[in-house]
C-alpha cells in the first residue's frame, strides 16, 4: 500500500524508479535533439551533471 507521499512501503522503491524514469526521458530528449546518430560520452556527461546541479526540465 502507497504512503501519503505516493511511495510504496518503507523501500522508497518507487521514488527510485521514477528517478531513472526522468532520467532515461531527459537522455531520450538529449538524443532526439543531437544530429549525431548516438549521444557522444560528453552529450551524456552534460545531461546528468545538469540533473546533479538542478539544472533540469
Amino acid at each position: 500500500m502507497a504512503s501519503a507521499d505516493g511511495r510504496a512501503g518503507a523501500g522508497g522503491h518507487d521514488k527510485t524508479a521514477l528517478d531513472e524514469i526522468e532520467l532515461a526521458g531527459e537522455l531520450m530528449i538529449a538524443a532526439s535533439a543531437s544530429s549525431d546518430e548516438r549521444l557522444a560520452d560528453e552529450e551524456i556527461d552534460e545531461v546528468l551533471l545538469d540533473r546533479r546541479t538542478g539544472g533540469g526540465g
